[in-house]
């Protein structure tokens, strides 16, 4: 199987089915020298775990990330990172009923029809709880990006529930009142109209869709190669992964089908600094598919959830019957809210894979000194601690 990898130089490899034992990443590309804390990659899978609200699935995984090799005394080596996320709650029992007779609009027959067998318990590779490693991988990506001589920022806030859209929210707002409901919208008189939606629907046995807003700020211009590699064609990939995604845009997006070309382009100007720069952004920070230095922004919409307890038909293609089917798992009603810090973690491998491949982070070391060994990060040996004498080697003479 393949396409389980994302990025060039700084690559994610994941591992891992829903019920399975544990979930888990490799990361290769991590300079060294950057100071990494298990607690903050704690802090944004805390953001996507299960069972956080009313509105997410019931499953209860704690999702305690395990950094078992790539730092040394808290600093990366520059060696691969490998994370594991144990799997703590898994019931596969429910989805027994679907081994041969698959679930409407889910992974189920297509993996089956692909490969001839498959994971079957919780929607095995094909479920969502595999995003579990991707935000583990984004925590990374975001520490080395905090560290760096960039001061970039990434943040998302959910901007739909259903017919319920979020009113103008700043990038400072997004920042300060994201995190303050169970929605994770910025604007807090429509994250209360997003709950009742959804709350509305779960109640009903059904299931609604959404769309989060993301924007990155402080990443400089001259990112991104053309064509395959252009900065929107990667990040569309980042995006697309993500399970039950069926709309990314970025810019004006998909309003720029009815915007005339006068209203759409840009004039250049020269900044503070003396730099050209676009007088607007409607380009959402890209330019012939490379970065111009100005904020990049965009959408990504999800449909809304199919594991539902209404009743839907199947055939089961050991029998050869017509069968009437609820899914009666823990499900999410919608999507969005845990969707953010997945959005985040690939908004921000998508920057740092760029700002490695194009120089402007050193994909070797952080403090970008090449050839200098003696460092604050290196180990320091025991033999020179003069408290530590039961760790030191003997030399020839004591011999």
């Amino acid at each position: 199987m393949n396409g389980n990898e994302f990025g060039r130089l700084f690559r994610m490899t994941t591992y891992g089915e829903s019920h399975g034992e544990a979930m888990g990443c490799t990361v290769s590309g991590v300079p060294a020298g950057v100071e990494l804390s298990e607690e903050e990659i704690q802090k944004d899978l805390d953001r996507r775990k299960p069972g956080q609200s009313m509105i997410t699935t019931s499953r209860g995984e704690p999702d305690k990330v395990s950094i078992n090799s790539g730092i040394q005394d808290g600093y990366t080596t520059g060696t691969p990172i490998g994370m594991v996320i144990q799997n703590k709650d898994a019931r596969s029992g429910k989805y027994e009923p679907f081994i041969t007779a698959p679930r409407p609009s889910h992974g189920d027959y297509t993996y089956s029809a692909k490969f001839g067998t498959r994971n079957w318990g919780g929607g095995g590779r094909s479920s969502a709880r595999e995003t579990v490693n991707w935000v583990a991988a984004g925590g990374v990506a975001k520490q080395v990006l905090e560290q760096s001589d960039y001061d970039i920022q990434i943040k998302a806030h959910v901007c739909q529930i259903g017919d319920v859209e979020s009113g103008p929210v700043t990038f400072e707002d997004m920042l300060e009142h994201s995190e303050e409901n169970e929605v994770r919208c910025a604007d807090p008189e429509a994250a209360e109209e997003m709950r009742e939606v959804a709350d509305q629907h779960q109640t009903e046995g059904d299931s609604i869709g959404g769309a989060i807003y993301f924007e990155c700020r402080g990443v400089p211009s001259g990112l991104g190669a053309p064509r395959f590699d252009s900065f929107p064609s990667r990040l569309g990939q980042a995006m697309y992964s993500i399970p039950a995604v069926n709309d990314f845009e970025y810019g004006i997006g998909r309003e720029a089908r009815t915007t005339k070309g006068s209203e759409y382009t840009e004039n250049w100007e020269f900044d503070e600094d003396g730099h050209p720069t676009p007088v607007g952004n409607d380009h959402g920070g890209i330019q012939g598919g490379i970065t111009t230095g100005q904020p990049i922004y965009g959408e990504v919409s999800w449909h809304a959830p199919v594991s539902i307890p209404k009743t839907q038909k199947t055939v089961d293609w050991e029998t050869r019957e017509e069968k009437e089917i609820t899914v009666t798992g823990r499900h999410d009603p919608v999507l969005p809210p845990r969707a953010v810090p997945v959005v985040e973690a690939m908004l921000a491998c998508t920057v740092l894979d760029f700002m490695l491949l194009g120089g402007r982070i050193n994909p070797d070391r952080l403090d970008d000194r090449p050839g200098e060994y003696n460092t604050d990060y290196h180990p320091s040996s025991p033999q020179n601690d003069p408290e530590d004498a039961d760790t030191h080697a003997k030399t020839v003479d004591e011999e």
